[in-house]
């Protein structure tokens, strides 16, 4: 079957026209969706730029791409790392499109919300004056970057989105993998730490970030030695050099990310070991010829001592084992990433539970995590959001036996328990940690800073041995009666004070003392006091309490049933206000699952995601009516499937008739 793309090509070339994006139209609110910029732009094909010379795609062209007026400098670093790994840039730049057979349309592979997604986009691009008012080559006239640049645009949104974005955000979208950063501390950090990297299927970049004057325009701004300031590196690997007066020389090769020329006079490294620098008089010409051999273009050799001196931080690209099979570098590497995903979301009064300084915290997801033997673990959380992102982060509890290993931990278990790790919080679309485990079990907890803050997320884990990934759910079940029948030893004064409405039960009562759903709101009407219990004096509860009681189909009830009702009720009120504890009369949708854990019910996320979509109320709460109907509603759902549970093994057998008379019923 033909792709979108393939469909897209054959009905332009059968219409000769070229493609324009009706997704991502060629608009102002394309390029700026929250500001109004001083200037209107205008949309060019690439075909209307005046350049004889333009291509989309030079293979043997050296990385020349500049940001232009969005300054989005972070993601032409990231793409200088891209173009560095050839086959890995294949995969995001199909190498099969040109200008001049495309009809108008490109397409693009980006890691987008947990898998990989094409994306298509025109070649109409916003211009000044005649001139790209965004990404743009300086020099070989190829124009990949800018069509990429605006698939990643739509993607977000608008242009005006990518001034948000971090180096972290581009190497994620662009790679497929899990992004860490690692500041560089001259004294902590030893070669090893490299080393163990680079033994495994990650990319390690490293960058230097100054405090430094405003940069010039389009220019990026080099330290006296000639790093280019906030453009990422890639390492390539560690080696040792013997000095002629028998020292030891700890060496970093580095590849330029921004360059192809090979070691030479027009190296843009010009410190200790570049080919200008006399530091390579203290080696032997063998030793010179060995360690000049290994230069691929655009790399060149640093000393260790200078490398941290030099650069800020190191930013790992982790790559799970399928994902770096594709770039011949990572094959041959001894350890492989293993990865293991979950998707998710945090909605409203079912998993948005929080951070941990919230009680709400136990509602969150929670992912099992099985270690089978110690190995090195990288965890990340993505929130499927680059618009205004959430709060987010997560914690890591170790296993207790004394629970379950299939069932969500409860509340009174983070009470207890000190958490095994806790990442850092932020606003940003990903968060991620690298730490080691050994054998057990652990649990996951993805969160918002805040409860109630609705996102969908993808949690990876990758780690260099066999591990297991599940997520808990709850099991669904009565754990106490939640309509008890009134007993003899039941409180005497509840009775007593209800017992005072049986004349004006009488008085609506027909001549076999019972009332049906209208009556019982007149009752309800007149008995009740005139507080937030009032608001159970409605006719959709009332209907719900007759089809509970009902037992012949006479849509009738006794006064025995009414007191019945009307203790429970008073119940029910009293778990209620043990968690409004704000605003009488209204509970937070992140509380419901406890309270109606303390009336009787443990629900699953399912379950529970149905009673707020029905009962949570526009500003996130719920009233008393609203918790009153949700609890006669699950307790009719329960009778009606406990009726039909012969066997006892909660599966049941149910004929149509039946099936919607008991949905009608609850």
């Amino acid at each position: 079957m033909a792709s979108k793309y393939e469909r897209i090509i054959s009905d332009c070339r059968a219409r000769n026209i070229l493609w324009e994006d009706a997704d991502f139209p060629a608009i102002q609110s394309s390029v700026f969706y929250y500001q109004t910029p001083p200037f209107t732009f205008q949309w060019k094909r690439i075909a209307e730029l005046n350049n004889a010379q333009a291509s989309f795609l030079n293979e043997n062209a050296e990385f020349d791409v500049v940001p232009g007026k969005m300054g989005d400098r972070w993601l032409v670093s990231c793409l200088g790392v891209l173009y560095s790994l050839r086959n890995l840039f294949y995969r995001v730049v199909p190498a099969d499109q040109s200008l001049d057979k495309a009809m108008g349309i490109y397409r693009f592979r980006l890691w987008w919300c947990g898998e990989w997604v094409e994306v298509l986009v025109d070649d109409r691009l916003p211009t000044i004056n005649g001139r790209l008012a965004f990404m743009q080559p300086q020099s070989s006239n190829c124009f990949w970057a800018s069509l990429l640049e605006k698939a990643i645009a739509k993607l977000h949104g608008s242009y005006e989105a990518l001034k948000y974005g971090t180096r972290s955000d581009g190497l994620t979208d662009l790679l497929g993998g899990v992004v860490k950063c690692m500041p560089i501390v001259a004294d902590t950090i030893r070669p090893q730490t490299l080393k163990d990297h680079l033994a495994t299927t990650c990319i390690v970049t490293c960058i230097a970030v100054k405090n430094a004057a405003v940069q010039k325009k389009n220019t990026a701004e080099r330290l006296s030695n000639g790093i280019l300031l906030n453009v990422n590196y890639r390492l390539s690997c560690l080696d040792k050099v013997e000095t002629v007066m028998g020292d030891s020389v700890q060496l970093v090769r580095i590849k330029d990310t921004f360059s192809s020329k090979p070691f030479g006079d027009k190296t843009n490294f010009i410190g200790d070991w570049s080919p200008t620098s006399k530091t390579w008089e203290r080696v032997s010409s063998t030793e010179r010829g060995r360690l000049l051999a290994q230069l691929e273009l655009g790399e060149f050799w640093i000393s260790f001592y200078d490398f941290v001196h030099t650069f800020t931080s190191l930013e790992i690209v982790y790559l799970d084992s399928d994902t770096a099979n594709g770039e011949q570098m990572l094959k041959g590497r001894p350890l492989h990433w293993k990865m293991k995903m979950y998707q998710g979301q945090w909605k409203r009064g079912v998993t948005a539970g929080g951070c941990r300084n919230h009680e709400s915290f136990h509602i969150n997801p929670q992912l099992l995590v099985s270690i089978q033997e110690k190995q090195d673990i990288v965890i990340a959380l993505n929130q499927h959001t680059a618009v205004e992102p959430k709060v987010i982060g997560f914690t890591m509890y170790m296993w207790n036996r004394d629970y379950s290993l299939n069932e969500c931990l409860q509340k009174d278990f983070f009470k207890n328990q000190v958490s095994f790790l806790n990442s850092d919080y932020g606003n940003t679309r990903h968060v991620s940690y690298h730490t080691q485990l050994d054998i057990g079990h652990y649990v996951l907890m993805p969160t918002t800073y805040e409860p109630a803050e609705e996102a969908q997320f993808t949690v990876r884990i990758l780690g260099t041995s066999s591990f297991r990934l599940s997520c808990l759910e709850t099991q669904t079940m009565i754990l106490l009666d939640p309509f008890p029948a009134l007993k003899t030893d039941d409180n005497v004064q509840k009775i007593k004070s209800i017992c005072q409405y049986e004349p004006v039960y009488m008085q609506l009562a027909d001549e076999n003392k019972t009332i049906n759903c209208f009556e019982l709101h007149e009752l309800l009407e007149a008995c009740l006091p005139n507080d937030y219990i009032k608001g159970c004096a409605n006719i959709d509860i009332c209907r719900k309490v007759i089809a509970l009681q009902d037992k012949t189909g006479s849509g009738r009830i006794t006064f025995q049933q009414f007191k019945t009702f009307m203790v429970n009720l008073k119940s029910w009120q009293g778990v209620f206000k043990i968690y409004t504890k704000e605003k009488a009369g209204i509970l937070r949708a992140e509380r419901l699952r406890d309270a109606l854990y303390d009336i009787g019910f443990q629900l699953s996320t399912d379950i529970m995601n149905c009673l707020i979509q029905r009962y949570i109320r526009k500003d996130g709460t719920l009233r008393l009516s609203d918790f009153v109907s949700a609890v006669i509603q699950l307790t009719t759902a329960f009778n009606q499937f406990h009726s039909k549970n012969y066997n006892q093994v909660n599966v049941i057998e149910v004929h149509l008739h039946d099936w919607i008379k008991g949905i009608l019923s609850c």
